[in-house]
Formats: C-alpha cells, sequence, structure tokens
C-alpha cells in the first residue's frame, strides 16, 4: 500500500458522490434511494480511498465493506440515540438510524461488483513482454 493521488478514482467518487446527494434530495421512493443508495455508497467509498491508496482491490473493498457493516452495525445498537445526537440530522444522514438486513446485502452487493468490475478491468490490461 502506498499513498499515490488517482485522478480517475477521484473523478469516480464526485460523480458518485453527486448521485448520492441527488438520490438523497430528489428520490423519494421505496426501492432506489434505500436499496441503490446503499449499494452505490460502498462504491463511493472504495473509489474514494482508491483515488488516494494505491493497493490490490480485494483488501481494499473488504475493508470497505467491514467498515460498511460496523456503521450498520452502530445502527443496530442505536448509537447515535446512546450518543445523544438522534436530533442531528447531519449524523443521522452519516451514521443513519436504523439497522436492516436489506443494508447489509446492498452493500454486499456492492462489494461483490467492485471486485468483479476491478477483476474485469486488470484482465483487459495487455501483459508487457520484457
Amino acid at each position: 500500500m502506498k499513498l499515490r493521488f488517482n485522478r480517475w478514482y477521484f473523478i469516480l467518487t464526485v460523480l458518485l458522490f453527486v448521485t448520492e446527494v441527488l438520490i438523497a434530495a430528489y428520490l423519494h421512493d421505496e426501492f432506489i434511494r434505500p436499496y441503490a443508495g446503499d449499494f452505490l455508497v460502498v462504491i463511493l467509498i472504495y473509489c474514494f480511498v482508491r483515488s488516494f491508496i494505491q493497493a490490490p482491490a480485494v483488501p481494499v473493498a473488504v475493508a470497505v465493506l467491514l467498515f460498511s457493516y460496523l456503521v450498520e452495525g452502530l445502527q443496530y445498537l442505536d448509537m447515535v440515540k446512546h450518543l445523544g445526537l438522534e436530533h442531528s440530522r447531519i449524523t443521522n444522514i452519516v451514521l443513519g438510524n436504523y439497522f436492516t438486513w436489506a443494508d447489509i446485502l446492498a452493500y454486499t452487493l456492492g462489494t461483490a461488483f467492485v471486485i468483479l468490475v476491478e477483476k474485469l478491468r486488470t484482465a483487459r490490461k495487455p501483459e508487457v513482454i520484457s
């Protein structure tokens, strides 16, 4: 693992962040906002990490997934309320306020998608013969 800025992942991070904000602000449906948003958030976090850290895809993706599980676990424990921050809109948006297994599934599928795309992307790179 080494620190190195990657413009491509940073551009993806910005695009995904804008997409997440638009979903949160304008979509109030029962599928895209709750499920696609959670699917995309792990991809967003992955791209953000890869914007600054050069490391193998799978360990970074798994770390992002574990972080997502941690946040969901904190929701299960009602941590926002225990911290006395239940009236903070920002805290409720960032940490969430209720646990669902569907979120766990969405995070897992988003991470699987990242790993699949990274495997396909690296498989398409031509080998350098020396």
